[in-house]
């Protein structure tokens, strides 16, 4: 029996709350595993998500028809590989607004594509009414809020904050000291390929670091991405 295709929508209404830097660990997450994924960078313009992933990814301009038909027609693709689109801020309501407009989430359902929106929270009460209102217009849609500590820190409501989004499960990466952000940040860093054999040129202090840090959030992936199996399982509906 085949598996659902997993489609990630990773995004928010706001710019600076970690969308890049969730795309890009999801991505590596599955790389690293050895399972190919493929990626999608809604920001025409300076395309970060798409520069690490040159081979993987894609860039799409969803205001334009071109850009459109070149990101739903593939993730209409049930082909058992994940795919990550990493949603420009800019793009988040022409987004949403084309998924309705176009039925992607019906359609998805009928060519057994499990749409997956990984909603990065921050403390306005905007982008909580934002993905209050996404899992209002479709109840069925899998809704994950994903806490960046280091991006926009919820402070110490978080957990209160949290349950405002009316999500199915969150995600929570942990701040990174200044130093292993700076790292974390180097262009030519493949945090796959990190995790299989650590550049010699960087301190060991940070090498060691970087992996205490990612290792857990690649267990958190795991973790989410055998709940949603177990809850789309056929068994369970």
């Amino acid at each position: 029996m085949s598996r659902r295709t997993l489609v990630y929508f990773v995004c928010s209404p706001h710019s600076r709350t970690g969308v890049t830097t969730t795309a890009r660990l999801l991505t590596d997450y599955y790389l690293w595993r050895g399972v190919p994924v493929e990626g999608f960078d809604t920001d025409a313009r300076e395309p970060t998500y798409a520069l690490r992933f040159p081979r993987t990814s894609t860039v799409v301009d969803i205001f334009d028809v071109r850009g459109q038909i070149a990101l739903f027609d593939r993730l209409l693709i049930s082909d058992e590989t994940p795919k990550v689109v990493d949603v420009w801020s800019r793009s988040f309501d022409q987004l949403f607004s084309i998924i309705a407009e176009i039925g992607f989430l019906e359609e998805a359902a009928r060519m057994d594509v499990e749409p997956i929106v990984l909603y990065q929270a921050d403390a306005s009460q905007m982008a909580a009414s934002n993905a209050r209102l996404l899992t209002t217009t479709w109840p069925n849609l899998w809704l994950t809020a994903v806490n960046n500590e280091g991006a926009a820190p919820l402070g110490p409501d978080a957990r209160a904050i949290l349950e405002t989004y009316g999500a199915r499960a969150k995600l929570v990466l942990p701040r990174l000291e200044r130093p292993i952000a700076r790292a974390l940040d180097e262009p030519h860093l493949c945090l796959s390929d990190f995790l299989l054999e650590s550049p010699v040129s960087m301190s060991l202090v940070i090498r060691a670091a970087l992996k205490n840090w990612l290792l857990p959030i690649f267990t958190q992936f795991r973790s989410h991405e055998l709940r949603i199996a177990l809850q789309s399982s056929q068994f369970l509906r």
